[in-house]
C-alpha cells in the first residue's frame, strides 16, 4: 500500500498559504496569534462552538467543516484554547481547499480524490501558521526530532500539542509517527509519515514501552510495535517518550532514530495479522479480521467459523479417504473442498 508522501502534503499546505496571503493579506500573523478571534471577524464565515466529537472520526481533530452559503468551521468547545486554534486553522484548510479551484485540482489528481491529502494538508497548514520553520529550526536538529526536542518546541511556542506533533513529524528522518498519548495510554493525536495512520482514541497502553512510560515519569526508550485494531500490530519501531504537560509525547521511527548512534531498520511489511488453527477443519490461517470476543479466534477462511461455533459430525471423503468435519464439504457433496 502507498501511504501519502509528506512532501505532497507540505506542497499543498504551501499552496493554501499562498491563497491565504493573496486573499487575506497580513491574516497569517493574526491567525498565529489568535486564530479563533481572527476567524470570527471574517464576513461570510461562521465559527461555531460544538461538543467534543467522539474519537476515531475521519478528521484528525475535534472539529468539522460544513460547506454552504455561509460555511461553518465547527470547533469542539471542551478543548484547550491552543488546541481550538489548531482545530480552527485545520478546518479553515478544508474551507480553502474546497472553495479554491487550484487547490481542488491538486486533490482531484490523487487516487482517492484527495481525501487523505486534504486532511494531511490541513494539519500541515495549521502547523505552519502556529509554528513557522524559523522557530522549529531552533529546537529540532537536522537529524530529526527527539521526544525532548519536540516538547521543548511546544514550550517555546504558543501552539497546541497537536500542532507540535505535526511540525515534528515533518522532520522525521524515516517512516514513523509522532504520538500524543493521554495518561491512560489512549491516542489523543497522531501525525504519521510513511506508515499507516493510527486511529485517534486507540489504546496503546498494552505496548510494553509505552506502559513503562505511563507507570514511570514519562521517559522511556525501546522498541515497540504499536496497536492498530483487534490485536493487529504494526512494524517494529524505535520509540522514545517524554512528558508533555499532562500528556506523553512519543517519537517512533523505523530507523535512523535521532537519539541513537546506530539504529538499522527492522521493518516488517506492514501491520501483522494473527495466526490461528481452525478447531473445525484444522486449517492453519493468518487473519486480519476482528477476533471473536468469546473464543478469541477470527473466522476461518475455509469454513467461515470461529472457535466457538457448534461442531458438526465428520464424514469420510470418497476421493482422499480422509475423515473431515462437515464444514469441509459443500452441501451434500461426498468429496471434501480440497478434492472437489
Amino acid at each position: 500500500m502507498n501511504y501519502l508522501r509528506r512532501a505532497v502534503a507540505r506542497t499543498q499546505a504551501q499552496a493554501i498559504l499562498a491563497v491565504l496571503h493573496q486573499d487575506h493579506p497580513d491574516a497569517a500573523e493574526r491567525l498565529g496569534t489568535s486564530a479563533l478571534y481572527e476567524l470570527r471577524q471574517w464576513p461570510g464565515l461562521e465559527v461555531r462552538d460544538v461538543p467534543d466529537a467522539p474519537s476515531g472520526g475521519g478528521c484528525s481533530v475535534s472539529g468539522a467543516y460544513f460547506a454552504g452559503t455561509r460555511p461553518v468551521l465547527a470547533v469542539a468547545r471542551s478543548a484547550s484554547l491552543a488546541r481550538r486554534d489548531f482545530t480552527a486553522l485545520h478546518e479553515l484548510g478544508h474551507h480553502l481547499q474546497q472553495t479554491v479551484v487550484e487547490l481542488m485540482g491538486a486533490l482531484l489528481a490523487q487516487p482517492d480524490n484527495g481525501t487523505a491529502l486534504e486532511d494531511a494538508a490541513c494539519d500541515a497548514f495549521a502547523a505552519e501558521i502556529l509554528l513557522p520553520d524559523t522557530l522549529a529550526d531552533q529546537y529540532v536538529a537536522v537529524d530529526g526530532p527527539t521526544a525532548d526536542a519536540a516538547v521543548a518546541l511546544w514550550r517555546a511556542g504558543n501552539a497546541s500539542r497537536m500542532a507540535t506533533c505535526v511540525k515534528a513529524s515533518e522532520r522525521l528522518p524515516a517512516p514513523g509517527h509522532i504520538l500524543l498519548l493521554d495518561t491512560d495510554g489512549r491516542l489523543a493525536f497522531a501525525a504519521s509519515h510513511g506508515l499507516p495512520p493510527l486511529r485517534r482514541g486507540s489504546d496503546q497502553s498494552r505496548v510494553p514501552a509505552i506502559r513503562t512510560a505511563l507507570t514511570g515519569r514519562g521517559r522511556t526508550e525501546g522498541r515497540a510495535r504499536l496497536a492498530y485494531r483487534d490485536g493487529i500490530l504494526g512494524d517494529e519501531l524505535y520509540l522514545q517518550t517524554a512528558e508533555m504537560g499532562g500528556y506523553f509525547l512519543a517519537v517512533a521511527v523505523t530507523d535512523l532514530a535521532p537519539w541513537k548512534p546506530f539504529s538499522p531498520s527492522a521493518r516488517q511489511s506492514g501491520p501483522q495479522g494473527s495466526d490461528y488453527i481452525c478447531t473445525h477443519c484444522g486449517e492453519d490461517f493468518t487473519s486480519y479480521a476482528p477476533a471473536c470476543p468469546r473464543c478469541e479466534s477470527a473466522p476461518c477462511p475455509e469454513c467461515d467459523r470461529c472457535g466457538c461455533a457448534p461442531k458438526t459430525a465428520e464424514r469420510q471423503c470418497t476421493a482422499c479417504f480422509v475423515l473431515h468435519p462437515a464444514a469441509m464439504y459443500v452441501g451434500d457433496s461426498d468429496r471434501c473442498r480440497d478434492c472437489d
